[in-house]
């Protein structure tokens, strides 16, 4: 006799944050009467790396041309500032610059130049004198100015999309087991007790999604190993008129300490890059033994402290000395002073490690029996949330 199951929705999508809610809402838009549920831990959507960022919309000149990330984020902003316009949501296409201040960065200056313009994206070349136009308070041997870039509020995107999709969305909800059966589907126990039963899930857990791949059985061969990222405020905002990037070192997938004009007039200053002591470690005081322990125990971890120990203790310095990140800023905003910078809160990256100790650089999609897993989606994601959410869509659907 075959068991007749009761399924609650077609799709569960565990994961809140604006690539969790973009997947519901794609997967609607595409297959109208698909039921989906989206299970979300926290009290109200992109509670994390959605709503902790500097609200820039990436123009996609950084990346590997040809990646997921060149991709995504080009289409993505694109297709984000259409979004907000047909929604009333606040933004702005304002540009920003990309400021060289040693002769070191020149080379790297001028690779992303050739860069963008792989990636279809028009830049335009600056010399030092020319910085002024843009950035009367900024100072720099040369620029680049990219007209792309913008910046949103990526929280009222993340509310968009979950009322656009349909979706059931339970907040409040933390899955604490998941049992799947390939031949009939997945069902989670949440920390509440309820059960909930659908064909197929997708895990969008963000900062916890190594743990959902594995309570799913399957081996994310990763880790998250989670960086802390601490902003500043700008206490003169008119120092600052818009967007202002220092040039990145490749072998890194942060983008330095910059200056972000966000789309209520403030000025952001950050991020740093520091190992956090929790997954969701806003602040040193926060420290989660597990968490820390299974950090620690991945091999990766060690390899990355070996390989980029200096790199590390630059950021570790900026991170415990005021003065020290004032200079950091200083090299781009000579007029700044520590009175300037007034602390703010801080964001965690979700950063995918392999064993290796490899920094996964692009977005990492994988899929097992019933259940596709975004296992590395921190920037430029909410730039690329669009067509990740339509990717990872398709897969869940073919997955039905």
């Amino acid at each position: 006799m075959r068991v007749r199951i009761t399924y609650d929705c077609d799709v569960l999508v565990i994961g809140g944050g604006i690539v969790g809610l973009s997947t519901a809402y794609a997967i609607t838009r595409a297959a109208p009467g698909t039921r989906v549920t989206v299970l979300e831990k926290e009290p109200g959507p992109a509670r994390h790396q959605t709503g902790r960022n500097s609200g820039v919309i990436h123009s996609g000149i950084y990346y590997r041309p040809g990646s997921l990330k060149a991709r995504y984020a080009v289409r993505g902003a694109a297709e984000m500032v259409k979004f907000c316009a047909e929604y009333g949501i606040p933004h702005a296409v304002t540009g920003k610059l990309i400021v060289a201040t040693d002769r070191a960065e020149l080379p790297r200056l001028h690779a992303l130049v050739q860069r963008g313009r792989e990636n279809g994206i028009p830049v335009r070349e600056l010399g030092a004198s020319q910085i002024a136009e843009y950035e009367p308070e900024v100072r720099g041997l040369a620029a680049i100015h990219v007209g792309t870039t913008g910046i949103c509020d990526f929280v009222a995107v993340a509310r968009q999309l979950a009322h656009g999709s349909g979706a059931e969305i339970r907040y409040g909800t933390r899955v604490v087991r998941v049992d799947r059966r390939p031949e009939r589907g997945v069902a989670v126990l949440t920390a509440a007790g309820d059960v909930v039963r659908g064909r197929v899930l997708v895990n969008c857990a963000g900062l916890q999604c190594d743990e959902i791949s594995r309570l799913t059985g399957d081996d994310p061969d990763m880790r998250i190993v989670p960086f802390r990222g601490e902003y500043y405020e700008l206490a003169r905002p008119e120092l600052v008129r818009g967007l202002v990037y220092p040039v990145p070192d490749p072998a890194f997938p942060f983008l330095g300490v910059h200056l972000t004009r966000g789309i209520d007039g403030g000025v952001h200053v950050g991020p740093n890059a520091v190992p956090a002591l929790a997954r969701e470690g806003y602040g040193w005081g926060t420290v989660r033994p597990r968490e820390l322990g299974s950090t620690l125990a991945w091999p990766g971890s060690w390899r990355i402290a070996r390989r980029h120990w200096r790199y590390g203790a630059g950021e570790l310095r900026r991170s415990l000395s005021k003065r020290a990140f004032t200079e950091a800023v200083g090299r781009l905003l000579p007029g700044v002073s520590e009175g300037d910078l007034v602390p703010t809160a801080a964001g965690v990256r979700a950063q995918a490690v392999l064993r290796d100790g490899t920094l996964v650089d692009d977005f990492l999609i994988r899929e097992g029996p019933r259940t596709v897993h975004v296992l590395n989606a921190p920037s430029p994601a909410a730039t690329a949330s669009l067509p990740i959410g339509r990717e990872v869509a398709r897969r869940a659907l073919s997955a039905l």
